[in-house]
């Protein structure tokens, strides 16, 4: 019994610090632990296996974990656990799945009221609010969070973090800021998010010799994505072109 338990527990680490590297959304930490080892196995179908395997056994087995996290199914599991139970943990889940399905509004919300008293430097959930605040369009009170995020440690400097620090000074004008927060966001998250927006910045400061390289690069990486990927890589391939014009 302790022995399961424990190996439960090393296998939900080493997916949590799989998490961190990769870039990935920050709510999966709350799943992978809260839910052992379920939890850990949905992740693990989604994003390890189809990086092991391109079969048609790993698209499967990817796109029935992602029937099982049905937003809405989540969505309303999380509604019905925040009102018999309203602790921080069922708050942060209800808030990651509104903000999956675009409600971003109703997501910060609930991460501010979350991050409260003790709970005020949780990453998880200052990362949550301030990717609500950027995507609300309120760049400005994002940065602050973002900021926080960056002094809490290495748990708060993620690739992601860093891709919202990039948004926010671009939307406040902050060329610089944005230029370093972006290209340093760029080389290191998985998928083709972080370049397409490097690529669409440069595009938009007139770096157009810089933008036109970063393309190249998308282009060669969007021609090797497996299957399982190649939607998202087409989307930020078009992402990218419309900023250069060759949409």
């Amino acid at each position: 019994m302790l022995f399961g338990l424990g190996l439960s527990l090393v296998f939900s680490i080493l997916l949590c610090v799989h998490v961190v590297k990769t870039g990935r959304e920050m709510y999966w930490l709350f799943i992978i632990l809260a839910f052992q080892p379920l939890g850990g196995v949905v992740y693990a179908v989604l994003y390890i296996l189809p990086e092991l395997t391109g079969g048609a056994t790993s698209r499967r087995l990817q796109q029935a974990a992602k029937q099982a996290l049905n937003p809405e199914g989540e969505y309303r599991a999380a509604q019905a656990l925040v009102e018999d139970s309203p602790t921080v943990a069922n708050r942060m889940r209800l808030a990651a799945a509104a903000s999956g399905l675009g409600r971003h509004e109703e997501a910060e919300r609930m991460y501010a009221d979350a991050a409260q008293g003790i709970h005020a430097e949780d990453p998880a959930l200052l990362f949550g609010r301030a990717r609500a605040l950027v995507e609300l369009d309120r760049p400005a009170e994002a940065l602050p969070l973002l900021d926080k995020l960056g002094e809490i440690g290495e748990a708060g400097r993620t690739p992601q973090a860093a891709l919202l620090m990039g948004r926010a000074h671009d939307r406040l004008g902050n060329a610089a800021e944005a230029d370093t927060a972006y290209g340093w966001a760029a080389g290191r998250l998985p998928g083709l998010e972080g370049l397409a927006r490097y690529a669409a910045f440069l595009a938009r400061q007139g770096r157009t010799p810089e933008a036109e390289e970063a393309m190249v690069e998308i282009e060669k990486r969007a021609g090797r994505a497996n299957a399982q990927f190649r939607k998202e890589a087409r989307h930020w391939r078009d992402f990218a072109a419309e900023a250069l014009g060759k949409g």
